[in-house]
Formats: C-alpha cells, structure tokens, sequence
C-alpha cells in the first residue's frame, strides 16, 4: 500500500488524489474488540518475542476474529515495493537488499504462535533477477519443515507473469495459492499501473494448471460499476480461482485514490449470491472483509464443497 517516503515530492497522481478530502466512513463500518482467551494470548507473544504481523502493522479490523483462531499474515520481502497501487499503504520505491534468513524467522514466528493457518503475503521486488520468487518459495518451504501441521496460504505478485518464476512457487505446494485482482479492466492501469490484469488472470490459470487452490480478490468504491464486478468475478472464475473475497476500498491517505462510493451491506451479499452461483467453492463478501480474512476458514470451507461436488459426480 503505496506511502510517500519522507521528503519526496508528490506524484501529479498523488497530488491530484490529495484535492480530495478523506472520506467520512457509513455506520456501517465499524468492528467490535472481541477479546477471547487466544487473541490475549497471541497478543502478550507478540509483545514479548517481538514478532511482526500485518494484522498489527496495518491495523487490519479483523485482528480479534483470526487471531482467536489462531490465524496471522506475514508480510515478507521488506517494507518497500518496487510497484505503486493507488490503493495501498506500503511504501514504493528502491527496497533494501533481500534478507534471506527471513522465511527461517517467520517459521519459527508460527511455530512460537501456535497457529493453525498461516498466510504469508510480501512486496513486489522487481529489483532482484528472480523477482523474489526464491524468498516466496523458501518461506512455505521453511513454515512446512517447521510446522507440518499448520495450513499456508501465499499471496504472490504476479513475478512477470514468467512460468518460470511461477513454477518454483507452485512447486511447494501451499494449501492455497492467492493473487489478487483487485479491479476491473476499465480502471485497473489508474489503479494497479505496474501490474497487468489479463497478467494476473494468466497467473490464477497456471496456478489451477499446476493442481493448486487458487484465489483472488476483488476491491471495491474506487469506481467500478456492479456490471463491470460481475464481469470481473467471471473472468476470475474463468481463470482458475476456487475462492475469492470481495472488499470494500478503505482509503489510507489523502494522497491514495479517492473513494468512489460506500458499497451498501446488502450489495456485498448480491455479489457473495453471484459468486457461489458462478461456481466459486468458498466465497467472503463484506464490508469489512480483508483478502486474508479468515483464510483458514474459507479453505475449509471451499474443501468440504469440493468433497460434496466430487462425491455428486462420482454418484452421477
């Protein structure tokens, strides 16, 4: 999520995103501390081993539901991206070198944690030769060696697109393999200029090629029409993802894109109908729902309905 570094001039799309005054947010968007015995628990952990996850690091809403469930996101590749989405709050620019002792600490952090789901998500590093693909790779590779038992979900950049690169990620075999969309075609160059969106369905269909759960998500109020969120869903399904969570945009800074609309409740539920009815085994529809949202849960989830569809089909 892309922050202006201290003393650099504003982009004109940056400058142009700041005329726009910050949105006041509907009652609609607000959550309740829910402090059970786990999120205490995880909570004193963190503190003592000093651990780092998104959920504390973004402020994710959703920290006391995931955390009781023994659920947390990692963030790894550093704290700068090569890229800048217009939506994000992590910092874009030239990152530092690569630290590679980083997937043996994030193991142990899940281990030290106890958890039952890990999700691990990163920046884009279009500095490196492999564009990070081997951090990527090791880093489900050292959670498996460590925590056999513990899910891993990984949410990937695109890597170019390169099968190659791809290949080396899919190769260990996460329990899930996620790659957000994010918008529609029409405004995905103003919103994702690095990224390419029939790339990144490209990426959600090698995944599917290689026998992986692949899913994505979708971001919503930045100024996509609902025809143009059905569409998108179609294409994502089309592509190869089993699982998808649509979000409603939340805008970080004066200097991010501008919210186009507070997406109503009762729509997320219409897109949720849409998304099973197109055939997607887990789907997460909400105002507040965040693309590693109770990820553990929607796997189980979309695994008991592929369970029921092949068990239809055997008895067909």
């Amino acid at each position: 999520m892309s922050a202006v570094e201290e003393g650099r001039r504003l982009s004109r799309a940056e400058a142009r995103n700041a005329e726009t005054p910050i949105e006041r947010k509907p009652p609609w968007i607000k959550t309740r501390a829910r402090m059970g015995p786990n999120f205490t628990e995880l909570k004193v952990l963190v503190k003592q081993e000093k651990l780092h996850t998104v959920c504390e690091e973004a402020g994710c809403p959703n920290i006391y539901e995931c955390w009781e469930d023994r659920e947390a996101t990692f963030l790894i590749g550093g704290e700068v991206c090569t890229r800048n989405c217009s939506f994000c709050l992590i910092k874009s620019g030239k990152p530092p070198e690569l630290d590679r002792d980083e997937p043996r600490r994030v193991a142990e952090s899940v281990q030290t944690m106890g958890l039952r789901y890990s999700t691990v998500t990163g920046v884009a590093r279009d500095d490196l030769p492999d564009q990070g693909s081997w951090l990527y790779a090791e880093t489900v590779r050292a959670i498996k060696a460590l925590n056999p038992s513990t899910g891993v979900e990984l949410l990937i950049p695109d890597f170019g697109g390169r099968p190659d690169l791809l290949g080396e990620v899919f190769e260990t075999r996460p329990e899930v393999l996620a790659h957000n969309v994010e918008t529609v075609p029409r405004i995905f160059r103003l919103i994702r200029p690095g990224f390419n969106y029939e790339r990144s369905l490209s990426v959600l269909t090698q995944a599917r090629d290689a026998g992986l759960v692949a899913k994505s998500n979708l971001i919503l109020g930045m100024g996509e029409t609902p025809e143009e969120i059905r569409e998108a869903l179609a294409a994502i399904h089309e592509a190869g993802a089993e699982l998808v969570t649509i979000t409603q945009y939340l805008r970080p800074s004066e200097r991010h894109h501008p919210i186009d609309r507070w997406v109503k409740p009762e729509e997320f539920v219409e897109h949720a109908r849409y998304a099973e009815e197109l055939g997607f085994a887990g789907v997460m529809s909400g105002p507040l729902v965040r693309s590693s949202y109770r990820a553990g849960r929607l796997y189980k989830q979309a695994m008991a309905r592929r369970a029921e569809l092949n068990g239809i089909a055997a008895h067909g």
